[in-house]
């Protein structure tokens, strides 16, 4: 069985992560992605492994990830021969994916109003960092800024008194991604029905709005400001972070509380919790918060986290282990999970890498293309365009492609 989006043709004419992550989910179920790419230098997102505080690595890991599955064309825009190349692929493709801010999509005349007219079943995909209007429609965006702090979620995690945590690099590209992803096929559901593409856009503020939706919608409703969390006297000690013997972390989640409370007793070996006065109900435990802290968080002090690991599980109590990124490279549940698949590194050699988080039963993945070097398929893409091997070399030394 042929992958579900086996004969859909992409262009990829962005840079960094949101627009081309969305990209590389398409790729993985069978897309044709074209990645346009400057000559020379390439999408600068090949050298985000070199900034600091990303772990070093021979391998540009980041490019591995999201670049997977593409073609690669080394295209000059601004040049017209070069522009003309690429208005070839608009008439060719299904789907066209960017994130170049307005301005710059206006001065190459790559605006949705210039490409409409050439194809009128191309969808058209613009990812933004504060959205297509507005006072800051204009202002550049990464997901640190406009994803995570500002949509307010940097400020809700910070404990109070603590500083503001930096965000872990493409913590909001990704899974913006995968809301410019699914805007993509509704505009692709729509066409098959009306025979006529469209425009779709997400932006990271608007994505991390969604993600901070809980506190926002609290807030549109005229609820108090929240309070940033103490870790020494939580207002629920039942949601909560606690430290074990081995320095590693869990969180509790009892959302189901008053289901789960005497499973958590018997759990913890502590049946005097369950028939303490200030933590006999669940009133009771919010008002005595800080006794019951007091109390779990000395004792989960006292065993190593396989211990309460298993303790937890055999009384199905809702927690998390706070995992860290080495370790989930050999976890056997993410392994089971079809959390990773295969591509292959700059070297040739088979690596994992991380799947894009759907699976459609009956419908497989595509078997995955190694990330691209800069211009690897250019002489491909012009000889299916229809450039002979002179018409090829001119466009070389003018310096069009690469």
């Amino acid at each position: 069985m042929c992958p579900i989006l086996d004969g859909i043709r992409v262009l990829d004419v962005g840079s960094f992560v949101f627009a081309p992550a969305a990209t590389t989910v398409m790729a993985d179920f069978g897309a044709d992605v074209v990645k346009v790419e400057p000559p020379g230098t390439g999408d600068p997102y090949r050298y985000l492994h070199q900034m600091p505080p990303l772990p070093k690595c021979d391998e540009d890991y980041c490019w591995l990830l999201t670049g997977r599955g593409k073609r690669s064309l080394a295209l000059d825009l601004k040049d017209s021969e070069g522009r003309e190349i690429l208005l070839r692929l608009v008439r060719w493709a299904d789907v066209f994916v960017t994130n170049y801010p307005l301005r710059v999509l206006e001065s190459l005349a790559l605006a949705w109003s210039d490409l409409e007219p050439l194809n009128e079943r191309l969808v058209y995909a613009h990812a933004t960092g504060f959205g297509d209007t507005g006072p800051e429609a204009e202002k550049p965006g990464y997901d640190g800024t406009a994803w995570w702090a500002r949509s307010g979620l940097q400020d809700a995690v910070r404990p109070q008194g603590g500083v503001p945590a930096l965000a872990v690099p493409g913590m909001g590209d990704h899974p913006s991604a995968l809301a410019l992803f699914g805007a993509i096929m509704l505009a692709l559901y729509q066409r098959e029905r009306s025979g006529r593409g469209g425009k779709v856009q997400s932006s990271l503020l608007a994505n991390g709005a969604w993600s901070n939706a809980i506190y926002l919608q609290a807030a549109l409703c005229g609820a108090p400001p929240f309070r940033h969390v103490d870790s020494r006297e939580p207002t629920n000690a039942l949601v909560h972070q606690y430290e074990t013997l081995d320095k590693q972390w869990l969180f509790l989640a009892l959302v189901q509380e008053d289901k789960l409370w005497p499973g958590l007793c018997r759990a913890l070996q502590k049946p005097e919790l369950h028939g303490d006065p200030r933590f006999a109900t669940r009133a009771a435990r919010r008002a005595h918060a800080r006794e019951l802290h007091e109390v779990l968080a000395p004792h989960f002090r006292e065993r190593e986290l396989a211990h309460w690991r298993n303790a937890l599980d055999a009384e199905q109590i809702t927690f998390g282990h706070a995992a860290r990124t080495h370790e989930l490279a050999i976890d056997p549940q993410l392994e089971a999970a079809g959390v990773f698949c295969e591509t292959r590194d700059s070297r040739g050699r088979t690596v994992r890498s991380v799947a894009s988080p759907i699976i459609v039963e009956g419908s497989p993945r595509a078997k995955t293309r190694p990330a691209p070097a800069i211009g690897e398929h250019t002489d491909e893409i012009l000889d299916a365009l229809g450039y002979d091997g002179a018409a090829r070399a001119a466009l070389r030394a003018r310096g069009a492609v690469r």
